[in-house]
């Protein structure tokens, strides 16, 4: 069961250094205009797999356009959006407005092309996080979900995106075992993460405010932690918001296509080829290059 602390901390140095789990990467990704790059599959995604790639967007100047319909297969992208509005589209006839503290769900599967953009003026910002499909799923039909804030469930200072947390249960399903909340906690709080039983790998990244676990994480930054089942206790800083993840190790290949993962050459030429298929039926639409 995984604990659901959540208490004010004044100081970290009452805690055995030892006891903590150590952070074995951090970063602040690659930038490109408003979105940062955290991870992906040729990096830290070959770490905390079946996280795979992660996203960072704050922006005040997105455009229409910056998110062109373009294709994946073999993955789900979960888009958790913080602050702004964005319209999205995709190939499985599903369309609308996602508002801010909404969740997007799309399961790739064996293809599907999706797009996106702006909805409201001024500022932008949540993160977009690819998850590795099991065999069985990778070239599954593509299906998708978009939750309004209220469809997802709060535990403690967690809102469960994805997985189980305690005794909540996000709408969307893990497709293996796996935990991704979005968190937030006031400066001085402390909160600790107890890993379901099975789950070795965990992470988080930052999108406002600063951490110490007891290491310091800032703003912008994503830290990976040492394999184990061991707790995991943060301390805010400041005012935070973050994302964690947490899940049993991957045990398959990443086998990497331009807008693919699956774990096989043989599955990545079948999802290729689904993303063929789909996109020779959009006929002329304006799209990002396959």
């Amino acid at each position: 069961m995984n604990s659901l602390t959540l208490e004010q901390s004044p100081t970290i140095a009452a805690q055995p250094a030892e006891h903590f789990r150590p952070i074995v990467h951090c970063t602040r990704g690659r930038g490109h205009g408003g979105i940062t790059r955290l991870m992906s599959p040729s990096d830290l995604g070959h770490w905390v797999k079946p996280f795979v790639f992660l996203d960072h967007f704050d922006d005040s100047t997105m455009r229409p356009g910056t998110m062109p319909l373009h294709p994946h297969s073999g993955i789900a992208t979960l888009t958790y959006l913080i602050e702004g509005a964005i319209r999205y589209e995709d190939t499985t006839g599903k369309a609308g407005t996602l508002p801010a503290g909404g969740v997007e769900w799309m399961m790739a599967g064996g293809g599907v092309w999706h797009t996106g953009g702006p909805a409201s003026s001024g500022r932008i910002r949540g993160f977009q996080l690819w998850v590795a499909m099991p065999p069985e799923l990778e070239n599954a039909p593509a299906h998708s979900q978009y939750l309004e804030p209220q469809a997802l469930p709060q535990a403690g200072p967690a809102k469960v995106l994805l997985g189980r947390y305690g005794d909540k249960s996000s709408p969307v399903a893990a497709p293996s075992p796996m935990t991704y909340l979005a968190v937030q906690l006031r400066a001085g709080e402390h909160w600790r993460f107890e890993p379901p039983a099975g789950h070795s790998v965990a992470w988080l990244a930052v999108s406002e405010g600063s951490l110490r676990v007891p290491q310091q994480v800032n703003e912008g930054e994503m830290a990976v932690f040492e394999e184990s089942h061991e707790p995991i206790d943060i301390w805010a800083t400041h005012d935070t918001q973050f994302v964690f993840g947490s899940a049993a190790k991957h045990p398959f290949e990443l086998v990497l296509g331009h807008y693919s993962v699956h774990t096989s050459e043989a599955a990545l030429r079948q999802g290729e080829a689904g993303i063929r298929i789909i996109g020779a039926q959009l006929g002329d639409l304006p799209r990002a290059a396959f």
